[in-house]
C-alpha cells in the first residue's frame, strides 16, 4: 500500500542543561562522534527509513545548525517530494510570538500539512543519539489502524520524572499519559522500570489538524504534546506504543540491541560519547546498509607523524576525524573531532576535542570536553586540578571540565576596487 508522508523535526530547543556547550548553537547542533552533530541521527533515520519529505523546524540560535543543513542536506533533487527544508517560526498566533510548545511549533507550520495533504505526519525530535527504521513505526502504525503512535522506551522507574510516561494495555494501547510525574506507574510486570515516550510521534493526518485548531484556541494550554495534547486524546482516540526494543536495523546483527540515549546533560553527553570507542561499540556508525549521514568534508586524512621515544604520533581505543594531525602526541580513550593538532608530548585521555583545537606540547587533557577553536597552551594542563579548573572553565559535579571555544573564522568573497 502507497501512502503520503511529512515529515516534521523539531530543532529549536535551546539546550540549556548542556551549557555551555549551546552558549552560542542549538542543542540539535552540537557535534557528536568527531564529524557529526546531533540532527544527524535524526535526519539519518528519516533518509534511510525512505522518508524524503522533511521539514525542518528551527528557533534559538539557528545559524550553526542552519549552516550545518546547508552543508549536508539541502542538496538539489530532480523530485519535487524530495527535500530538506529549515523553517523558521512563522508567528501565525495572535501575539506573533515564537514557538510555544511542540505542538505550537506544528500549529504555526499547518500550511505545509494542509497544502502537501498527507496521509501520515511523522513528527520527531532532534536532541537525541539512536538509530531507528522508521519504516517499521510507520507500519505498525497502520496495522494497527492506529490515529496516534507513539515511540516508546523502558527506562529505569527513578527517571519517571524526566520522561512523558506511557501506561499500556495488554495490546500497546495507550490508557495514560504522564508528563514527568515521579510517581508515574510501572511497566506491567515491571515495578522497576517505567515506558517513556521518546517524544517521536506518528499521526494520521485528520487527526493532527482537528487537534492542532483546538489546542490552539485552548487559552489554559502550554501548546504542548507530551504535556495538554496527548494526556487529552485518552479515550478519544485509537493510540498505541510502539516498542523501541522490537525495531530492527538493516545490515545489524540480530542479537544488536536498539540504542537511544538522552543527551540533555553534559555527563548523558560524555557517557554517550564514550560508548563509542569500545571494541564493539552499542552504537554501530559501521553498517552501511543504515549510513550516518552528514555534512561532505573535504578534509584530508588524519595524519599521525613521528616515531621516537617521547615523541609518537599515536591513538589507542580513540576515533581520529579528518584533517587532525597527531604530531608526536598520545590520544587515549577520547574523541577527536576535525582538524585538531596535538603537538609533541602532549597527552588526551578520556576526552572529547571538537574541531580545530591545538594542544600544545607537553600540555596534558583528561576527562575534558574542548569546544572549536581551544587552544592549550604549552605544558597546560586541564582535568588534572579540578579546583583550579573551576576557577577557569566549567566542570560538572562528576568533574567533567568544559572548555568554551571560539567563533570560526568565515570565509567572505573579496573584489577589486
Amino acid at each position: 500500500m502507497q501512502v503520503r508522508v511529512l515529515a516534521f523535526v523539531l530543532a529549536g530547543g535551546k539546550g540549556t542543561r548542556l551549557y555551555p556547550l549551546t552558549k552560542e548553537r542549538a542543542k540539535p547542533a552540537v557535534p557528536f562522534g568527531g564529524r557529526y552533530r546531533i540532527i544527524d541521527f535524526v535526519l539519518s533515520n528519516l533518509i534511510n527509513s525512505g522518508i524524503y519529505s522533511i521539514y525542518v523546524l528551527i528557533q534559538f540560535r539557528s545559524q550553526s545548525l542552519l549552516q550545518h543543513l546547508r552543508e549536508g542536506w539541502e542538496a538539489a533533487s530532480l523530485l519535487k517530494q524530495h527535500f530538506i527544508i529549515p523553517v523558521p517560526a512563522q508567528m501565525r498566533t495572535r501575539e506573533e510570538e515564537w514557538y510555544r510548545g511542540t505542538a505550537d511549533a506544528i500549529y504555526q507550520n499547518i500550511n505545509l500539512i494542509e497544502q502537501s495533504e498527507p496521509d501520515y505526519v511523522v513528527i520527531f525530535g532532534a536532541d537525541h543519539i539512536y538509530r531507528m527504521n522508521i519504516h517499521e513505526m510507520l507500519e505498525y502504525h497502520v496495522h494497527k489502524r492506529a490515529q496516534l503512535t507513539v515511540a516508546a522506551y523502558p527506562v529505569a522507574r527513578s527517571q519517571a520524572g524526566e520522561f512523558g510516561v506511557i501506561e499500556t494495555g495488554p495490546d500497546n494501547s495507550i490508557i495514560g499519559f504522564h508528563e514527568k510525574n515521579p510517581d508515574a506507574p510501572a511497566m506491567p510486570g515491571d515495578d522497576d522500570r517505567v515506558l517513556a515516550s521518546m517524544g517521536n510521534y506518528i499521526f494520521s493526518k485528520n487527526l493532527l489538524l482537528r487537534e492542532l485548531y483546538q489546542d490552539a484556541e485552548n487559552e489554559s494550554s502550554s501548546h504542548d504534546f507530551g504535556r495538554d495534547i496527548l494526556p487529552s486524546l485518552i479515550g478519544r482516540a485509537e493510540m498505541y506504543a510502539y516498542d523501541f526494543q522490537t525495531n530492527r536495523i538493516p545490515g545489524d546483527p540480530p542479537a544488536q540491541e536498539p540504542y537511544w540515549r538522552d543527551v540533555g546533560t553534559i555527563d548523558a553527553y560524555y557517557d554517550a560519547s564514550m560508548d563509542l570507542r569500545s571494541v564493539t561499540p552499542a552504537l554501530n556508525l559501521y553498517n552501511r546498509q543504515w549510513p550516518l549521514r552528514t555534512a561532505g568534508y573535504y578534509d584530508a586524512p588524519a595524519k599521525f607523524i613521528f616515531d621516537q621515544d617521547g615523541r609518537r604520533g599515536q591513538a589507542i581505543d580513540s576515533i581520529v576525524s579528518g584533517a587532525s594531525i597527531l604530531s608526536g602526541g598520545m590520544v587515549r580513550s577520547s574523541i577527536i573531532g576535525r582538524g585538531v593538532r596535538l603537538h609533541s608530548g602532549a597527552l588526551v585521555e578520556d576526552s572529547i576535542i571538537f574541531d580545530n583545537c591545538d594542544i600544545g606540547r607537553r600540555a596534558r587533557v583528561r576527562r575534558a570536553i574542548l569546544d572549536k577553536n581551544v587552544h592549550v597552551e604549552e605544558g597546560d594542563s586541564i582535568g588534572y586540578d579540578l579546583e583550579r579548573d573551576r576557577h577557569r572553565y566549567f566542570v560538572t559535579e562528576s568533574g567533567i571540565v568544559v572548555v568554551e571555544g571560539h567563533h570560526s573564522t568565515v570565509d567572505v568573497s573579496t573584489m577589486l576596487v
